[in-house]
């Protein structure tokens, strides 16, 4: 059987591009982790948006000078493909020494490849640098990282999760999500946010769930449907949003957002972002 991962340019020694190429990037198919999880194509669980933001965008206008601005893509998560992100940072860099006649044309060429890698429509917005989202302090809701617990769990433990009694609606939100790249091992850390209406969900064994994502291997879109799919079958909301800010690596910053219901994402960044 193919390897599906053996032509992306993770862990791997890269010339970087200046020149405008679209084919550095690398498109994988969602479906296949999604199997992993009894998600199915036609029927998935959720609505949801994998919002990457750009920290390292620059091309030439017309008379040769270099341009800086902040990318916000917005990937639809019924997409059939996700984009892999070393090989979405080589594409962005093959801009820099690229000339586009306005801002608008680099616009619409980020939409149109970005939509033909990903299989569906891409939203694209620039931002100056200065005018940018602006910066959070921190989620609204309860943080369950000033819980007092003992974890012993390091790898995927989703028999913590449980709930019971009231039903209820919060959110809630942990510091403490750590994964590690699906290829290269290579750590991701993140800020998980949970929301929900239903039977209280344990918070003790939420977090300790949480926790033991830490020695697990998957890209980041995938965790969070993973904490989305085990926390809908193992706790049963009426509701769920679940969403998660990773810090940018190589100037790009994923955060994927999963719900049952149609929502509106957050576009602020946290501080470690």
């Amino acid at each position: 059987m193919t390897d599906p991962y053996a032509q992306l340019p993770l862990g791997k020694p890269t010339a970087y591009c200046s020149q405008y190429d679209p084919t550095l990037l690398c498109p994988l198919p969602r479906q296949a982790k999604r199997d992993e999880l009894g998600i199915q194509a036609e029927a998935l669980p959720f609505v949801g948006v994998d919002v990457w933001t750009g920290y390292e965008l620059s091309w030439l206008n017309a008379q040769g000078k270099p341009q800086v601005a902040v990318g916000r893509f917005s990937f639809d998560a019924a997409s059939p493909m996700l984009v892999e992100s070393k090989s979405f940072k080589l594409y962005l860099n093959s801009f820099n020494n690229t000339v586009f006649a306005s801002e608008e044309a680099v616009r619409d060429t980020l939409a149109r490849d970005l939509s033909e890698a990903s299989g569906a429509p891409v939203q694209v917005a620039l931002y100056d640098v200065e005018a940018a989202p602006p910066c959070a302090p921190a989620p609204e809701g309860m943080r369950l990282d000033d819980l007092d617990i003992a974890c012993s769990d390091y790898d995927l433990a989703p028999q913590h999760l449980r709930s019971g009694g009231e039903t209820l609606a919060e959110t809630l939100y942990s510091h403490l999500l750590k994964s590690n790249c699906l290829v290269t091992g290579q750590p991701d850390w993140g800020t998980v946010v949970i929301h929900y209406r239903g039977p209280r969900i344990d918070h003790a064994g939420l977090l300790r769930y949480i926790v033991s994502f830490r020695n697990h291997w998957e890209f980041h879109e995938q965790c969070v449907e993973r904490i989305f799919v085990d926390i809908l079958r193992h706790c049963q909301p009426q509701e769920l949003l679940v969403y998660a800010r990773y810090l940018r690596r190589g100037g790009l910053d994923i955060n994927p957002y999963r719900s049952t219901h149609p929502f509106e994402p957050d576009t602020s960044r946290l501080l470690r972002q």
